[in-house]
């Protein structure tokens, strides 16, 4: 009886967890390039009162056995990396990768941070940069009199002025991991690569398999508010029918205790 109560537990803690990654998934429905996360859990190990197949007294095989689960231990979050929906802006540094890959950031650290999030800003020097002042890799500068920008699919940047003179200023290059999925969420929309995600594989964008650039619009994120909402629904419910087996064994527990009185 005292298994039940701790088996029910584990089951409660990781309710506890799946709300608390819904619950960042919904925080962050409108932050650009923002993927959503998905927790993955294991049952513990099992306590073995006989095994299947195993001869009984009588020397009859037993077809089944008895195997009584410790209940279940949250594994790992994983990023679902699925396109989020296009946002139409209208400004020439917004910018999104249609299909896989990631923009490079300087981390300033000496280190290469990656993004989905492609709204970019210009800082005081006209160089390239996201939302924190970290420059794009490889930086590209925008020179003094420009007007008009503008990013091809294949991640070319020109740069008109007002004589209408075009100058290319950069090339756009994007990374791609083997495993995505490895990644290390930093914050601030950005990942660092890890043993498990393998290395970068940076080339220009539209090439081999990378994502094409499209200016003028932001990846929104791929957070979907009905599939989240069923999911705390049901989160919930399961929390509820934990607390509920922990009732009944301890309900079970006082019968016991009340036998000799």
């Amino acid at each position: 009886m005292i298994r039940s109560l701790f088996t029910a537990a584990t089951g409660m803690t990781a309710q506890q967890m799946e709300q608390d990654v819904i619950a960042n998934n919904l925080a962050n429905l409108n932050t650009s390039g923002f993927k959503k996360s998905r927790a993955n859990f294991q049952d513990l190990m099992y306590q073995i009162f006989s095994k299947a197949g195993a001869t009984s007294s009588t020397g009859v095989q037993l077809p089944a056995g008895i195997e009584i689960g410790m209940g279940v231990k949250p594994v790992s979050t994983q990023k679902i990396f699925t396109q989020g929906d296009f946002q139409s802006t209208g400004n020439a540094f917004d910018w999104s990768i249609e299909g896989d890959g990631f923009f490079q950031i300087d981390d300033g650290k000496g280190g290469t941070a990656y993004t989905r999030a492609g709204n970019f800003k210009i800082n005081k020097d006209g160089a390239i940069c996201n939302s924190e002042g970290m420059l794009l890799t490889p930086t590209i500068s925008v020179p003094q009199g420009t007007v008009v920008v503008t990013v091809d699919k294949s991640g070319q940047i020109t740069a008109t002025d007002s004589k209408g003179t075009i100058t290319t200023i950069g090339q756009l290059q994007i990374a791609t991991f083997i495993n995505p999925v490895g990644l290390s969420s930093i914050g601030r929309n950005l990942y660092n690569k890890t043993d498990a995600s393998g290395d970068a594989s940076v080339g220009t964008p539209n090439v081999d398999g990378k994502g094409a650039i499209t200016q003028y619009f932001l990846e929104m994120s791929n957070v979907n508010v009905i599939e989240e909402m069923v999911k705390m629904i049901t989160g919930q419910r399961a929390y509820e029918i934990n607390s509920k087996a922990i009732q009944t064994a301890d309900t079970m527990l006082s019968i016991i205790n009340g036998l000799k009185r």
